[in-house]
């Protein structure tokens, strides 16, 4: 049975001090990258999705039209359509023009937009994580929360000054979304709220669906259990959320799309599913005939859950397929495989077992507390907690992105269990209690699991690291900015280049390429594979027919050593090896570059 616990009196009274808390963890973040000299603005690391969210905003704020999300300098001639939503560019935009008056140059404007921003939504997660710590443990989880919390997400990568991409947008709406449901037997408007940043982060992306749905679901089940206290928090959580989600369909859908279902963006699809699941709870609580009885509120849910899936099916089918079902073949394999965020939990284990601590021990640790708690009545704020981390862990044995949520998920019982152990060393200051939170806090700390995971791997692969990588000043991935310098001097034409670079050569030059790691690209990226596996003459023939001006080439890169291990005697292989077919030659200042760039005659 679940028992009914009301918000402590304090939660009422200390959203300024939580928020305070956020503040001065955010700032020391901040200090911790200035201090590294926010050194991800001038090496993105790889990240791909960043780069091109800046190319995005950059595009529109030169004019491109607020529904048309064609990358023209990406892909085949005319480009082709991202699935990436408006509304993470309209804030970004926003803060560029802003500070581009200030400061009257748009190149700082885009790196104070590259700092805040992350900055902003750093603050915010911190926030929500602290609050939801609050209405799961009380007042003495609060600190902890802020510290471990601030310290995972920090170490999660995808705050830091540069990541424009969506995933951090999502994690904050998602948190956001929790802590107002922890917090709405007290708060009115607290639920309405929540279904309002659910539906944001359902349509900033697909990735937070099963959150979502498990959100929904957990909503529906307290309903059952108890209508008295949670017939209101259902009305106004569905309410929020189809409204919200309406708002959002006719703000960023043009008209002559309206009807085109996307599976991988928000589309008739979202809207549909969103409309009949938050309208349809909204009905059940309300009207008497369908929720007098805890029978009939279990029948009047499952007809609900029923008549969407009847929907979904009908209407949308393909929608239940895998995410990457349709991919060709050979991105599936050249590509996809190689991604570190799309590998499994078995994957990880078997290529990188060291990784496995900084991606699942905390959350692992985190479920066996909430288990725990099984032995005796469960409350509300359990039910959403342990459902939501269950299903983070579980989307993170599937695909590691999901870890992302998963760890931080975890601070909310994690900060708890370091509060109980608080409370005893206080009650009892013996050298014993006070090693055990010692080491309580020890274990919570995610960090501390990737800084020994890392070191870890360090002493396994000591005798593989190359005088090349140890040195500082080399770039053997071609992540960094000041490689792409020499490209960005030459007239804009089109580059041929793995997929890897395309982002980055969008961002820091001019010119437009073929390939870049995105599941809409098809026809562009099996293009590039195409010229870099087929033989020189065949590239040469590829290179004449869609106007190619110059190749660029990567020897460091992964990607460029996996293509030229698929096919050794393909165009890039011989590149790589000094093989220079005719109708090419060097760009000599370029020769021994991490970047080796070629002009076609």
């Amino acid at each position: 049975m679940i028992a009914a616990d009301t918000m402590p009196a304090e939660a009422r009274t200390s959203w300024r001090a939580d928020l305070l808390l956020a503040l001065v963890a955010t700032l020391l973040a901040l200090a911790i990258n200035a201090f590294s000299g926010f050194r991800e603005l001038s090496n993105a690391g790889g990240d791909n999705d960043s780069l091109l969210r800046l190319v995005e905003v950059r595009d529109m704020l030169a004019g491109q039209g607020w529904f048309d999300l064609h990358q023209y300098r990406m892909g085949p001639e005319g480009g082709f359509v991202m699935h990436w939503s408006r509304l993470v560019d309209a804030p970004l935009a926003a803060i560029i023009l802003a500070a581009s008056a200030l400061t009257g140059s748009m190149a700082m404007a885009e790196v104070i937009a590259q700092v805040l921003w992350p900055s902003l939504l750093f603050c915010l997660a911190v926030f929500f994580t602290a609050r939801a710590a609050r209405s799961f443990a009380g007042v003495g989880a609060v600190l902890p929360a802020i510290v471990i919390g601030a310290a995972a997400l920090h170490f999660i990568g995808i705050f830091l000054p540069g990541a424009l991409d969506h995933h951090n947008v999502q994690l904050t709406l998602t948190m956001a979304s929790l802590s107002l449901l922890l917090e709405a037997p007290t708060r009115r408007w607290a639920t309405l709220t929540s279904g309002l940043c659910a539906a944001l982060t359902l349509a900033v992306g697909m990735e937070t669906a099963p959150y979502v749905a498990t959100i929904g679901a957990c909503i529906a089940l307290l309903f059952v259990v108890d209508p008295g206290g949670e017939r209101r928090i259902a009305r106004d959580f569905g309410l929020g959320f189809a409204g919200v989600s309406a708002l959002v369909f006719v703000t960023t859908i043009p008209p002559s799309a309206m009807g085109q279902p996307q599976c991988d963006a928000f589309s008739a699809v979202q809207f549909v599913v969103a409309a009949i699941a938050g309208l349809g709870l909204a009905a059940v609580t309300s009207l008497t005939v369908s929720n007098g009885t805890a029978s009939r509120r279990l029948i009047s849910l499952s007809l609900l859950a029923l008549g969407l899936g009847v929907v979904i099916v009908a209407l949308f089918p393909q929608c239940l397929a895998a995410p990457y079902a349709n991919l060709d073949p050979r991105l599936k394999e050249l590509w996809l495989d190689h991604i570190d965020e799309a590998q499994s939990l078995f994957s990880i284990a078997v290529n990188e077992p060291a990784s496995l601590a900084a991606r699942y021990v905390t959350p692992l640790v985190a479920i066996a507390l909430m288990a725990l708690r099984l032995r005796g009545p469960w409350r509300r704020q359990d039910i959403l907690v342990g459902a939501l981390l269950v299903g983070a862990f579980i989307v993170s044995a599937w695909q590691v992105r999901g870890s992302t949520f998963s760890i931080a998920f975890a601070v909310i019982p994690l900060s708890a269990w370091i509060a109980s152990w608080r409370e005893r060393a206080r009650i009892s200051p013996a050298r014993s209690v006070s090693l055990r939170m010692a080491a309580v806090w020890l274990v919570s700390v995610n960090a501390v699991w990737a800084g020994a995971a890392a070191a870890t791997s360090n002493v396994f692969e000591a005798s593989k690291v190359s005088v090349e990588a140890q040195d500082t000043d080399s770039d053997p991935s071609c992540e960094r900015k000041a490689s792409f310098a020499a490209l960005a001097r030459l007239p804009d034409t089109t580059v041929l280049a793995i997929s890897n670079l395309g982002s980055p050569i969008l961002a820091y030059s001019g010119h437009r390429v073929f390939a870049g790691p995105y599941h809409r690209n098809i026809a562009g990226d099996l293009l590039a594979l195409d010229a870099f596996l087929g033989s020189a003459d065949q590239a040469g023939t590829i290179a004449a027919a869609h106007h190619v001006g110059l190749v660029a080439l990567c020897r460091g890169s992964a990607e460029s050593k996996v293509l030229a291990a698929k096919a050794p005697q393909g165009f890039l292989a011989g590149l790589m090896q000094g093989s220079v077919p005719d109708w090419l030659e060097p760009v000599a200042e370029t020769r021994g570059d991490p970047i080796e760039l070629y002009r076609v005659r």
